[in-house]
């Protein structure tokens, strides 16, 4: 049975579709973690804030999940895409800094990969949302559309 071309061929008109599955998967997902910020402060805001021993931890858990909610909803709208794109991935270097690589150090190698999986994965997202933009389904686009000729 011959595999099919889709799975060995490449696509380029896909890209446009790529990426609006990284912004809205990227946006999602950070919209989601900064509500939880507010809505579970114990295990996701300021107790957890407080564990990891940020000053603060109220304040500090409310700035972050302010700032994941924000730019969650651009990042989703596809709207200043590249600006929104950027405190999510400083507060990703800054959770594998000091979350994971604490795992790194107390478990090894193979349990800080799977701790940091996804900490990294949002950081390389937000990272090529940075470097490509919202793409062509986005209110960026929209608003741009006069602008270049």
């Amino acid at each position: 049975m011959p595999i099919p071309r889709f799975l060995t061929e490449d696509n380029p008109s896909a890209g446009p579709l790529c990426i609006l599955l990284i912004r809205l998967t990227t946006g999602l997902i950070f919209l989601h973690a900064g509500m939880q910020k507010f809505l579970f402060p114990d295990d996701r805001g300021a107790g957890r804030f407080e564990e990891i021993g940020f000053p603060l931890p109220g304040l500090v858990s409310s700035f972050v999940g302010f700032f994941e909610m924000l730019s969650g909803t651009l990042l989703v709208l596809g709207l200043m895409t590249r600006l929104a794109a950027v405190p999510p991935l400083v507060i990703m270097v800054v959770a594998i800094l000091t979350t994971k690589l604490p795992v790194f150090a107390a478990e090894g190698f193979w349990a800080g990969t799977h701790a940091a999986r996804l900490d990294w994965t949002m950081l390389v997202c937000s990272l090529v949302l940075i470097l490509y933009g919202a793409g062509m389904l986005s209110f960026d686009r929209w608003m741009n559309r006069g602008r270049r000729g």
